[in-house]
């Protein structure tokens, strides 16, 4: 029997849903209720992997904390979510492109077309992570709903052999499919699809969660963060204009007006902004002690104060 042709009817994500076996025959309202219900288990499923998420969150903070970056590799649905969180880095907390990069089996253009046939090549997975030059320093999330992808596997492998922090992400429970290239095991049982085997529903709302909490868990950790602000946000449009001023009014007492001023002043850098306000240090001292701090805001205000 080839690969192409392994059976997968045992696993989770391809099982039939007893509770949507007449989904053909249902009104829309009963299959809105239907994915109602059945959706409610993907937090419960995020809930049983917190354990292995808060690990996730320490050990890739560390990792780029230490000059490292994160990578996210996947085919099809689970490559988009991938590729959708990366980007969403930069703009939200001004990191550069290359600290969190999504990676997907046929670049760029399998985002708007289908080309799940490309998962079946691990040789690619594994040159996508040489090509990268991924070293011991990096942290690469293969995610693969069913667990089985091959791209997703020989990426794994490869990113282990280099040295690198490797963590799954899958929907599989570890008895059906089971891996040994890999740091830290996250699975997400969100049980059988309401359209068996679309793994874009359940599964993907899961892995989107997941997705969400580690990068955000890891910015935190980054000091991206003050409070529950974002105050590395990238301001490149009027929305993010607006957010940042408000931002600074919420946490001073500057009316909208002094906030325009400040923010200029810091070159339209919230944290920045923030700590010349509380400091009274000017743009150039603020910097300075911001850099000693790595960009912790919260640590930077208290050694000012202690200094003080």
């Amino acid at each position: 029997m080839t690969p192409d042709f392994v059976e997968r009817g045992h696993l989770l994500t391809e099982q039939a849903n007893p509770n949507s076996q007449t989904l053909d025959q249902m009104t829309a309202l009963e299959i809105v209720d239907l994915f109602n219900r059945e959706d409610a288990q993907t937090i419960a499923a995020i809930a049983a992997a917190r354990v292995e998420l808060a690990e996730a969150i320490d050990r890739t903070a560390k990792a780029l904390h230490q000059g490292g970056r994160l990578f996210y590799i996947g085919a099809g649905t689970s490559g988009r979510l991938g590729v959708l969180d990366a980007a969403e880095c930069p703009p939200t907390f001004c990191t550069s492109p290359e600290l969190v990069q999504g990676i997907i089996a046929g670049g760029a253009e399998a985002l708007v077309r289908s080309s799940e046939g490309l998962e079946d090549r691990p040789e690619d997975g594994s040159e996508a992570i040489a090509q990268r030059q991924v070293t011991d320093r990096d942290v690469v999330v293969g995610i693969t709903a069913g667990g089985t992808t091959p791209y997703v596997q020989g990426a794994l492998r490869t990113a282990r052999q280099r040295g690198a922090t490797t963590i799954l992400i899958a929907c599989v429970p570890r008895h059906q499919v089971s891996l040994d290239t890999v740091d830290i095991d996250i699975r997400l049982l969100v049980g059988a699809e309401v359209l068996a085997g679309s793994t874009r529903l359940k599964a993907g709302t899961a892995t989107k969660l997941a997705l969400n909490i580690l990068s955000t868990g890891v910015m935190v950790k980054l000091g991206k963060v003050y409070g529950n602000r974002m105050v590395d946000v990238a301001v490149t449009n009027t929305k993010l204009h607006d957010r940042a001023l408000r931002i600074l009014q919420d946490l001073t007492d500057l009316s909208r007006e002094q906030a325009i001023v400040l923010l200029e002043q810091s070159d339209r850098q919230v944290k920045l902004a923030l700590l010349m306000h509380w400091t009274g240090l000017d743009r150039l001292e603020s910097d300075r002690l911001l850099a000693q701090h790595q960009g912790d805001l919260r640590q930077a205000i208290q050694t000012f104060k202690t200094a003080s």
